[in-house]
């Protein structure tokens, strides 16, 4: 084995995993903040990941045993991105997933109602629905 191999990276930059794990890097104040209330356990038990690849679409996070996905918008998500994020939703829904939707400066501002929130669709769902 050549050191080429030794060092190459794990994942491609431009693959999904490559573009996720870029993600996970380059997280926004917002996503930062949740991801503090949401990693390890501390929500119900329930484990959280962020920035998980669920093709095509990479989404923020994600409670694979309960099906839920939760999205953050910031100001990249005015009117331009409604039908993508529509088409979207539409698509993981098909998946069997739920999709809850933030402002980011819902998450800022008032981050108990969100957890608050959250809560409530993991209590409501049963594992593996």
């Amino acid at each position: 084995m050549d050191s080429y191999e030794v060092n190459a990276p794990k994942y491609q930059p431009n693959s999904i995993h490559g573009r996720a794990r870029r993600l996970r890097r380059e997280q926004t104040v917002a996503e930062r903040r949740l991801w503090r209330q949401l990693r390890n356990r501390q929500l119900l038990g329930e484990k959280f990941r962020r920035q998980h690849p669920i093709a095509p679409y990479i989404v923020d996070f994600v409670c694979l045993s309960r099906k839920l996905i939760v999205e953050l918008d910031g100001g990249q998500h005015a009117d331009r991105r409604k039908a993508y994020d529509k088409t979207r939703d539409d698509y993981l829904r098909r998946q069997g997933f739920r999709v809850l939707r933030f402002w980011n400066n819902d998450v800022l501002g008032n981050p108990d109602g969100v957890l608050g929130r959250i809560r409530q669709e993991l209590e409501a769902a049963t594992p593996g629905s």
